[in-house]
């Protein structure tokens, strides 16, 4: 552990969140002995952080069993701002800064109605940049940010998003397993990286952001041009790895821990 991180410890802030995601991983109400053991404490240790927690209303305990389980509080807390306006200012010093500095637009895109939703966009300071207008819809199959989505997705749900597109229904079998095959070389190399097939003359780089075992929460996406490629100071490659720097940054700044 970093020596900051052991200074600025808090101890009864810690053991009070370990309590908090503790009752939260379980489906049933636990006593205090069930919740000591569950994270190899005493009773005695957790007492009065229960007591505090139950008056703050965080848990709740039952009158007849005097087990705990959680309210409501934390559910009410975290719908009093929306995350995708949370998302949206986490975002947008950094989308500005590496558009900045590859030169090319990119934007920031989640999952809606099975469908890419933009929900952000910063443009190129060159006087020739690609535009990708914040609240488009585009289709998961076509795009590099959906096939990043459908590439972290489980087999069951991601069968079901596919399954409501008719072009992708269409493809042949082996066409099918071509696109199956490489959603997994997605996933393995964390990012996507090939021409558009949804505009001639453009390059998309994809890259996931905040990637836990239930998905990702959003993709940061840059589509440049292949014309100005040229003259470019910056390669694919090159670019990719400012993605993902910058991907690193949002998911600092939302508080999400990645795998």
């Amino acid at each position: 552990m970093k020596d900051k991180e052991i200074k600025y410890q808090a101890p009864a802030l810690d053991k009070g969140l370990d309590i908090l995601e503790h009752l939260s991983a379980q489906s049933i109400p636990l006593s205090q002995t069930e919740i000591a053991t569950g994270l190899d404490k005493s009773p005695n240790e957790i007492y009065r952080m229960l007591m505090s927690l139950e008056s703050r209303g965080y848990i709740l305990r039952d009158e007849v069993s005097g087990k705990y389980r959680l309210s409501l509080k934390l559910f009410y807390l975290s719908h009093r701002h929306s995350p995708v306006d949370e998302l949206r200012k986490a975002a947008q010093y950094p989308l500005e800064e590496l558009a900045n500095k590859i030169r090319q637009s990119c934007h920031l895109s989640i999952l809606y109605m099975n469908q890419i939703m933009v929900i952000i966009h910063a443009k190129s300071p060159g006087p020739i940049a690609l535009s990708i207008e914040e609240g488009n819809l585009f289709p998961l199959p076509l795009t590099a940010s959906g096939r990043v989505f459908l590439s972290y997705m489980q087999n069951s749900e991601r069968e079901i998003a596919l399954s409501g597109y008719p072009i992708y229904m269409a493809y042949p079998d082996q066409e099918k397993k071509n696109f199956l095959n490489s959603l997994l070389e997605i996933q393995s190399k964390g990012a996507d990286l090939r021409n558009s097939d949804l505009a001639n003359g453009v390059i998309d780089v994809s890259v996931p952001i905040g990637i836990s075992n239930t998905g990702i929460i959003a993709c940061l996406t840059v589509s440049s041009l292949t014309a100005l490629n040229v003259n470019q100071e910056m390669n694919n490659d090159e670019i990719l790895l400012e993605v993902k720097k910058c991907a690193k940054k949002i998911e600092e700044r939302i508080g999400v821990a990645t795998l």
